[in-house]
């Protein structure tokens, strides 16, 4: 029999799950789970510098490593500091556990000092919250939480405890786990329904112009391995969404880039031809269909999603499938070798070649100016000097989008940034997280000068903690990505988008016990890039001037169908 208090029982029950880091940030609500997080020789506490950069590292931590990301954070303004980042988790479906702290649970409801509804605050945003009665609840409800955020589609989950829950002074047998969690009302689909996923086999056997659409769901499931041997097997061109990034190679010939909006010209014109289309684990967002009464007109839909709710939700689909993405795609392999299915070469033959002439357009070609750094030369740049091989993290605008185009990622987990919400200020955290959970990879930061200001108090935690992640500015003084859509869009009106008063970041990067490098220059670039890299145990900010006019091209012509392309400034 052991004998615990709540706060203790917080931790250990952490540390039965298996958790080795917690990224949070202290208070008054929850001081005794503080006092108690000293005694444990299992978990490292990351003390970060605001809540919400605290929630965005367990949210990169997760995204990196496949683990559940956990942080602390207090009542009050602690938990409503949080909101934002929990609504990225939500929107991109990571596995993430939030600890709050609350006020005493006779003054819920009183308007007491720091506090707030949790609870109800955070319920639109989170696969489900607990708010915990007593201190035995709180082993109950922490294993309950991990299982729903690492299961079925994964997501955030809240569990909110009261002060007069974690007393030091109540003792309580602690309850041991016995056999995995189980909860009668929650049993998410894994296995593909078998009729199904043999009319989809034969349905991509027969097609004549099939594409794989991979989504973020596919990287969650690991299922990088049956998408490439699926691909490899009927010689299918495949895309991705932002999310679904590194599940096929981007170096290989069969991966035409990334689809939609900002999607390559290939991507969207083979979508938009395609007669078969195979998505896997994606939800058919509006970042990727452009209008839906335009979308592949010629095409029938399989989709494959482990959230049935997300299956023709804004796509029709012609052959659903509810399901763990792995495990279908097993069932397809079943189904392919029970049929002995293999490639139709002479429509395949014909199709690529259509596929290799919207190739010929080089849609990610740009002008180069000996005088001017273009941001796209900032990215190749650094996956030249990195092998491609860096977990990369973005912020949110134009450089995430220049990211997602000119780094090309073979592995999965190795690209993180907010896809749904679309959240500024998500990137520096983020990668603070992955570089915790994966210390021995090189960890790179694409941000803007925009961006990075909102969560640049994180430089305080990286000195702390020696977290030597690589920061590269695209700073082009402007928020870029706005003042391409009043450039384009609003007659060329610049509206409160310029950032005429930005700190100079490598005195900053200095003062905060870092290293600074700025480049002003094309030439200057290569060099800055390298040394920046070759300190290996610092934290370097490397602060690249570039042109404040550079657009993300290709782009869709909105309200039009896939195909419908702004290409370059001439076309």
């Amino acid at each position: 029999m052991t004998m615990m208090s709540g706060a203790q029982m917080v931790v250990r029950t952490l540390e039965d799950l298996g958790v080795e880091h917690l990224f949070g940030y202290p208070g008054g609500a929850v001081l005794d789970i503080y006092d108690a997080l000293l005694e444990s020789k299992k978990i490292k506490h990351i003390l970060g510098r605001h809540e919400q950069g605290v929630a965005h590292a367990a949210d990169g931590y997760a995204r990196a490593t496949g683990k559940v990301g956990v942080c602390l954070v207090t009542s009050g303004p602690g938990a409503t500091n949080t909101v934002t980042s929990i609504a990225t988790a939500y929107m991109d479906s990571i596995p993430m556990v939030v600890l709050t702290g609350q006020v005493f649970s006779p003054l819920i409801g009183s308007d007491a000092f720091q506090e707030v509804d949790t609870v109800g605050i955070t319920r639109p945003i989170v696969k489900h919250s607990y708010l915990c009665q007593s201190a035995l609840d709180i082993p109950k409800y922490i294993r309950q939480a991990f299982y729903l955020a690492s299961t079925g589609r994964p997501g955030p989950v809240v569990v909110d405890i009261p002060k007069d829950c974690v007393r030091p002074s109540q003792l309580f047998e602690y309850p041991e786990q016995d056999g995995p969690v189980k909860m009668r009302s929650y049993n998410p689909t894994r296995q593909g329904h078998r009729g199904q996923v043999k009319r989809a086999a034969n349905m991509i056997a027969k097609a004549c112009k099939p594409i794989m659409l991979v989504g973020g769901g596919a990287l969650l499931s690991g299922a990088h391995e049956e998408i490439r041997a699926i691909a490899k097997r009927f010689n299918m061109p495949v895309t991705a969404t932002l999310m679904g990034m590194g599940v096929y190679p981007g170096t290989d010939r069969q991966f035409l880039g990334m689809l939609g909006m900002h999607g390559t010209f290939e991507a969207n014109h083979a979508m938009h031809n395609a007669d078969i289309v195979f998505a896997v684990g994606c939800r058919f967002d509006d970042r990727v269909t452009n209008n839906l009464a335009k979308f592949c007109p010629e095409a029938k839909i399989i989709h494959v999603d482990i959230d049935p709710a997300s299956i023709s939700k804004t796509v029709t689909a012609d052959i659903p499938i509810v399901g763990d993405a792995k495990t279908v795609l097993n069932q397809f392999k079943e189904a392919f070798d029970e049929f002995s299915l293999q490639e139709n070469k002479e429509a395949m033959a014909s199709w690529w070649d259509s596929i290799s002439a919207w190739r010929s357009t080089n849609c990610l070609g740009y002008r180069k100016d000996p005088t001017l750094i273009q941001p796209q030369e900032i990215i190749e740049a650094v996956y030249k000097a990195t092998d491609g091989k860096a977990v990369i993290a973005t912020d949110v605008g134009q450089h995430q989008m220049f990211t997602a185009l000119y780094y090309k990622f073979d592995e999965p987990r190795h690209f993180l940034t907010s896809g749904g919400l679309g959240t500024m200020g998500y990137g520096f955290p983020a990668a603070i997280g992955a570089k915790v959970g994966c210390p021995d990879a090189e960890v790179c930061l694409f941000t803007g000068d925009g961006s990075f200001q909102m969560n640049i108090q994180e430089l305080s935690t990286c000195l702390e903690f020696g977290i030597p992640v690589k920061i590269f500015i695209l700073d082009n003084h402007t928020l870029g990505m706005v003042r391409q859509w009043q450039r384009m869009f609003y007659k060329g009106h610049i509206s409160s988008t310029n950032l005429n008063s930005n700190p100079d970041f490598v005195a900053l990067a200095k003062a905060y016990g870092h290293e600074g490098i700025r480049v002003t220059a094309p030439e200057e670039l290569d060099a800055a890039v390298a040394k920046a890299l070759s300190m290996k145990d610092k934290l370097v900010i490397v602060d690249i001037v570039c042109n404040t006019d550079a657009k993300v091209l290709p782009m869709q012509q909105g309200g039009g169908n896939m195909a419908e392309m702004f290409l370059n400034e001439d076309k």
